[in-house]
């Protein structure tokens, strides 16, 4: 199932895509995309309906991050050996876990913000992972029956922040719009493999990344099972799992960064595409 939020920012309504690429409307089903309609149980249950008695959705509405309620937005760092050796930075003994905060998630064709005072606004395609089933102290074995889907993520970042003002990466990673993820949010039954998804972006046009998820250095399997030894994973918390080279910061001869009026687009195979225009940041 392609699972999906739709509607304007705080107002989303849940939607699932049928196989005409149509949305369907999901709210005389559930309240969200979010929670206890994560769990297995849940999702088992959608997937028994039949999307024709679903009500089609008209036009092309706004799309929303595809999960709600996220408690914990977990990021993998240098889980790429080719991204590591562009940073300069080796590749980690064990997995770099950091935060983004929660209120960067934005949907996947929003608009994405140039912080105030930045200088080196950078993109990271990554393949997200939503979790399901609760998990704690899970084996690698049983570490993807905790995953409810996957998704396309862009890990926005601004490397001023992050590399040079001291103090942990979060503030470089934080930014209100530094964290689109979506389209939908396609079912684990629909992806047998995470190791297996080719991933890519492009600046105005131009090919910036090309990956695939089979040269992570920790697998999703890995980490679900990683994380859980250091806390509860719960339903709707996300996992961005590292980016694979062609950032920014590590082009050649110079570094290249975002600025207003630039345009990305991001694909993962299978979880459809992401489109963001970059504009100044607004204040409230």
């Amino acid at each position: 199932m392609k699972l999906l939020r739709y509607g304007a920012p705080g107002a989303e309504l849940p939607g699932i895509l049928d196989s005409n690429g149509q949305i369907r409307d999901l709210s005389s089903q559930v309240a969200d995309i979010a929670g206890e309609v994560l769990l297995p149980g849940s999702l088992q249950r959608l997937a028994t309906l039949n999307l024709n008695d679903l009500p089609v959705v008209p036009g092309t509405p706004r799309l929303g991050p595809c999960v709600a309620g996220t408690g914990k937005y977990i990021c993998i760092g240098l889980n790429y050996t080719d991204h590591a050796a562009e940073a300069t930075m080796k590749v980690p003994p064990e997995p770099i876990l950091f935060m983004k905060a929660t209120s960067a998630i934005v949907g996947p064709n929003d608009d994405v913000e140039i912080p105030r005072n930045a200088h080196k606004t950078d993109w990271e395609v990554e393949l997200g992972v939503v979790i399901g089933k609760p998990a704690k102290y899970v084996t690698e074995e049983e570490a993807l029956d905790h995953v409810a889907g996957y998704c396309v993520a862009n890990d926005v970042s601004e490397r001023h922040f992050q590399l040079e003002r001291q103090g942990q990466w979060v503030k470089g990673k934080s930014h209100d719009t530094f964290g689109p993820i979506g389209p939908w949010l396609v079912t684990a039954d629909e992806v047998p493999d995470p190791q297996k998804l080719s991933l890519s972006l492009d600046v105005n046009g131009k090919r910036m990344q090309t990956g695939t998820t089979a040269d992570m250095v920790y697998t999703v399997r890995y980490l679900v099972s990683y994380l859980s030894q250091f806390m509860t994973l719960q339903p709707g918390d996300f996992i961005a799992t590292g980016t694979p080279p062609g950032v920014g910061m590590g082009q050649k001869p110079e570094p290249i960064f975002l600025k207003p009026g630039d345009t990305m687009h991001l694909t993962v195979q299978g979880l459809g595409e992401q489109n963001q225009h970059v504009i100044p940041a607004r204040a409230l």
